[in-house]
């Protein structure tokens, strides 16, 4: 084959063209299904009253960093608010006091999983009341921890669905 005929514009190859141009419409019912769910984690917005103003607990993530508020996946004979309150205590030492049984809102982001490629994931938000900070727990030696205020807090994290909630927490709310 000459190399003319490969790039030429016989009418099969503008057929072809134009099959492609128009295929894209019909197909675009079915993208939405051949996506993957997105995965579902359960996270704890700790927080604790004090002298008149609300506090917010936020924590470093592990691999960049970045201030974040405990989170992680849905546990096996736990449900979503206990899972929370797991995780509260695995990454930041959070003795959990009053706990919510609902989520006050969720928020999306990508997580990098283990092959690099981005993990769509949704996370449900409890409120949980800090009753005492443990100095010992599971990945002490691997975060940071800090109280703020809830309009630093929304102010120090990434997600904007995260930092709409955290900014409008309000303690008094819970009692």
């Amino acid at each position: 084959m000459r190399r003319s005929d490969q790039t030429s514009d016989t009418p099969r190859h503008g057929t072809i063209r134009r099959f492609l141009a128009r295929a894209t419409w019909p197909l675009a019912w079915l993208a939405p299904m051949l996506r993957r769910p997105r995965r579902l984690q359960t996270a704890a917005l700790c927080y604790r009253r004090g002298e008149g103003a609300t506090q917010l607990l936020l924590i470093t993530s592990r691999g960049t960093g970045r201030w974040i508020i405990p989170k992680g996946w849905l546990m096996r004979g736990k449900n979503a608010s206990e899972a929370a309150a797991t995780e509260a205590w695995e990454e930041a030492g959070v003795r959990p006091g009053q706990r919510a049984r609902r989520p006050i809102g969720s928020y999306r982001y990508d997580k990098t999983a283990d092959s690099g490629l981005p993990v769509k994931v949704e996370t449900l938000v409890f409120p949980i009341e800090v009753q005492a900070l443990a100095d010992d727990f599971p990945e002490a030696a691997e975060r940071d921890r800090r109280w703020v205020t809830p309009e630093e807090a929304a102010r120090m994290v990434d997600e904007p669905e995260l930092k709409r909630i955290l900014g409008g927490f309000r303690a008094e709310r819970r009692a």
